[in-house]
């Protein structure tokens, strides 16, 4: 299973940040105007991302940006999870994608691990990062 993201009309600079964060990259891009329906795209929204993948740590994040039909709500309910190797790699993956935006849990041990901390980035999505025992 993969996520998918939709973004307020910013998701290539969130996966920019995102891969910078986590170690990754941008495999796949495809603006509105780029795509079979560029000609029917308003001429404002050409350049926002129809589809794109990040790949990092062995999996796949998937987003675009709420097309002008379907307005953007916010992000509610979920929490994107990234595993840790180590505790070290967890802090330096939780203070990345804590960059900006607002930290729920400091990351520290728990019971169940050795690492973890929630956070909601900087574009509204909410993360734990997570070093098992």
């Amino acid at each position: 299973m993969e996520a998918y993201l939709t973004f307020n009309g910013n998701a290539a600079e969130a996966l920019a940040f995102y891969a910078k964060a986590l170690d990754g990259k941008v495999a796949f891009s495809m603006t509105f105007g780029e795509s079979p329906m560029g000609a029917q795209t308003p001429a404002g929204y050409k350049d926002k991302i129809m589809h794109a993948t990040l790949e990092a740590r062995g999996h796949k994040l998937m987003a675009s940006d709420a097309p002008p039909e379907w307005p953007f709500e916010g992000y509610k309910g979920f929490s994107l999870s990234v595993q840790a190797d180590n505790v070290d790699e967890g802090k330096k993956l939780f203070d990345a994608l804590a960059e900006g935006g607002k930290v729920t849990m400091p990351y520290g041990p728990q019971f169940w691990a050795k690492g973890f901390g929630m956070l909601t980035d900087k574009f509204g999505v909410a993360w734990m990062v997570n070093c098992e025992k």
